[in-house]
């Protein structure tokens, strides 16, 4: 019996020791955290510019959490990059540019005692920080901003300090957050194209059934998708067995399931007088997506460049209105 006490206490001292030397894992970054400080996203008000109008802000709603509930916590440091999507035009480079300093006492008690508020920057003030003129950036382009959360014993947190345990989940503090650039957009018909590698349909966000490309015009959300073969309305949008609101097939009158569900053509219209519309897709759960969308004069606005290739998130689609 004291042998096997022995053993016992040897594997436990081993297993304490392994456990101890390994700083790579999420407990660790956890317990890293609580003795810093984070800025938990609460919700992303805007995440869209309107270069047609310099008062158009980006905004979210966050809460700040340090070592001692709230208490270290000096200020906010708003900084903006652009990530430059328009070559035609050519390259514009500016990183980290600070655009304003949000003190503390903007912030007030939330639910749980620890600090909220809205941390917000427009078009013009993101465009005066980087010094772009209005031949240095176009719709499509991308400004991403970063909140670096300052302390009063004089340490900062950003993008960089947050680790993996803290970006996503419950946290949710990534302290960086993409901005599209948009215009009021040109009125008509948007040509969508979609195809599914498969031969099902599209079964996008989790494999339910949907949702499909949506694109919200002043609010309004319009959505497309391809219909699936599965059947049921209860499943999800586009799994309505081939008659469902808002799917399509290609072309209507084929009844054979293994021809019909790989190709779909939809339209979206853009009415006129619309002052934003922003495209979104909801992601590839099968790596079976791909789609092409056209202007309405038919040219191409936007390739998702194959199977699977395209991430969940805004597209950058901004056809301007002509003035």
């Amino acid at each position: 019996m004291k042998k096997i006490v022995k053993i016992l206490m040897s594997l436990i001292i081993v297993v304490s020791f392994n456990s101890c030397s390994d700083s790579d894992n999420v407990i660790d970054e956890v317990l890293q955290v609580e003795t810093g400080a984070i800025l938990r996203t609460l919700e992303i008000l805007s995440n869209t510019l309107n270069s047609s109008d310099n008062s158009s802000e980006f905004s979210v709603s966050v809460e700040e959490q340090d070592g001692e509930d709230g208490v270290l916590f000096q200020s906010i440091d708003i900084l903006v990059s652009i990530k430059d999507l328009s070559p035609d035009n050519g390259t514009t480079v500016a990183d980290d540019m600070l655009i304003k300093t949000i003190d503390a006492s903007a912030f007030s008690s939330g639910p749980h005692g620890l600090p909220r508020g809205l941390v917000s920057a427009t078009f013009g003030e993101a465009t005066a920080a980087m010094g772009l003129g209005a031949d240095d950036h176009a719709p499509g382009d991308v400004f991403i901003f970063e909140l670096r959360l300052n302390l009063t014993d004089g340490r900062s947190f950003g993008a960089t300090e947050a680790g993996g345990s803290v970006t996503g989940g419950f946290f949710d503090a990534p302290h960086k957050y993409n901005a599209l650039i948009l215009c009021s957009p040109e009125p008509g018909d948007y040509r969508v194209d979609m195809h599914d590698s498969f031969g099902d349909g599209w079964q996008t966000d989790g494999g339910n059934g949907g949702p499909g490309i949506q694109v919200v015009v002043d609010g309004v959300i319009l959505e497309i998708g391809m219909c699936s073969p599965y059947g049921g309305s209860a499943l999800g949008t586009f799994l309505e067995n081939g008659a469902g609101t808002g799917c399509t097939t290609w072309p209507a009158s084929v009844s054979d399931p293994t021809s019909e569900w790989f190709e779909a053509t939809a339209t979206i219209t853009i009415p006129v007088g619309a002052q934003e519309a922003v495209w979104s897709f909801p992601g590839d759960s099968f790596g079976e997506i791909s789609f092409e969308i056209f202007a309405p004069d038919g040219s191409l606005l936007f390739d998702s460049g194959g199977i699977g290739n395209t991430s969940a998130g805004l597209l950058p689609i901004a056809l301007c209105a002509i003035n």
